[in-house]
C-alpha cells in the first residue's frame, strides 16, 4: 500500500512510499540516501513519480516531508491519511507554525476510532478543509460542537444530528448518506434564515428522500419558484445544477436556491457565487 505525498485525488504524485516487504529481489536494485538512511527507489514509468521503500512507512513518509520541505522551504498544506497514517497530522503540526489547510481522511484500512474522530472534528489544527471519506465507527455520536472550519465534507454521514448541524459554522457543507430528516432540514433552514450558519454558501444533504413542502413548511411566504436551470458552483470546487428550485429571502437581503435533486439530495445555494455574503 502506497502512501503518496502530493494529493491522491489527482495522482500528481512526486514521490510515495511503500513497505520494504513489497520488493522483488529480481528488480534492479537502486538507493539513494534519505533521511540519514540508504533507501531502495524505483521509477513508476506509467505514472512518472519515484517509489521509496522502507521497513517503516510512516518513517518513510517523515523522512520525505523532511527532504521536500527543506529542498524547497516551504510547509505542508495538505495531509491526506488514513488510519494506518493517522500521526502524521500530529506530526506535521508539531513541526510547522502554519496550520494545515486541509487534512482528508480515507478509509483504505479501516474506519477512525472514536478518539481520532473526535480529534479530527474539534482539535486537528486545520484552518479552511475537513473531509471524511470513511465511515465512522459503530453508534458513533459526536457530543462537542464543531468547530469554526470553511469546508467540511462527510461521505458517511448518518451519525450527524440535528444538534450537529446547527453547531457548524461553515462556507460549505456536503453530507453524502445522511440520517436527517425533512423536518430537521426545515429546522436548519429556518436557523440559517435567522442568521445562523451565516457564512454559508453551499449545503448538499443526501438523504434519500426530499419532500421540499416539508423541508420550506411555514417558509413560502417569501418564496419564488425558479423554473430556469442553473449551475452553482461553490468556493471550494463542488458543483451543482439547480433545477425547478425555490429562492428564499434572509431579513439582510441574501437569497438562497432551494432545491431537492433525483438522487434524495437538497441542495442550499447561497447567491452570489463567492467566498462570503
Amino acid at each position: 500500500m502506497n502512501a503518496s505525498f502530493s494529493p491522491f485525488t489527482d495522482f500528481d504524485c512526486v514521490l510515495s512510499t511503500s513497505n520494504s516487504v513489497h520488493t522483488s529481489s529480481a528488480e534492479k536494485e537502486e538507493y539513494v540516501k534519505l533521511g540519514g538512511q540508504q533507501i531502495r527507489v524505483k521509477y513508476h514509468r506509467l505514472r512518472k513519480y519515484l517509489i521509496t521503500y522502507w521497513e517503516d512507512k510512516l518513517t518513510g513518509l517523515e523522512a520525505i516531508t523532511d527532504y521536500v520541505t527543506d529542498l524547497f522551504n516551504i510547509d505542508v498544506s495538505e495531509v491526506y491519511i488514513s488510519k494506518d497514517s493517522f500521526k502524521m497530522i500530529e506530526w506535521v503540526s508539531s513541526r510547522q507554525k502554519t496550520p494545515l489547510k486541509k487534512v482528508v481522511y480515507m478509509a483504505w484500512s479501516g474506519c477512525p476510532s472514536e478518539d481520532e474522530m473526535n480529534y479530527i472534528l474539534s482539535n486537528c489544527q486545520c484552518s479552511s478543509q475537513i473531509l471524511l471519506y470513511s465511515d465512522a465507527p459503530p453508534n458513533f455520536r459526536f457530543s462537542n460542537n464543531f468547530r469554526r472550519i470553511d469546508c467540511l465534507d462527510i461521505s458517511n454521514s448518518n451519525w450527524v444530528t440535528i444538534d450537529n448541524l446547527l453547531s457548524m459554522d461553515g462556507i460549505d457543507i456536503v453530507l453524502e448518506s445522511s440520517s436527517l430528516s425533512n423536518r430537521n432540514l426545515n429546522v436548519f433552514l429556518r436557523h440559517w434564515l435567522s442568521g445562523g450558519c451565516s457564512r454559508l454558501k453551499l449545503f448538499s444533504a443526501e438523504t434519500g428522500s426530499v419532500d421540499l413542502l416539508q423541508v420550506l413548511d411555514g417558509l413560502l411566504h417569501n418564496a419564488v419558484f425558479v423554473e430556469n436551470r442553473r449551475d452553482y458552483n461553490s468556493p471550494f470546487g463542488y458543483r451543482r445544477t439547480l433545477s425547478y428550485g425555490i429562492d428564499i429571502r434572509r431579513a439582510d437581503g441574501v437569497s438562497a436556491t432551494v432545491c431537492g435533486q433525483a438522487d434524495g439530495t437538497l441542495v442550499i445555494a447561497v447567491w452570489p457565487e463567492t467566498t462570503y455574503n
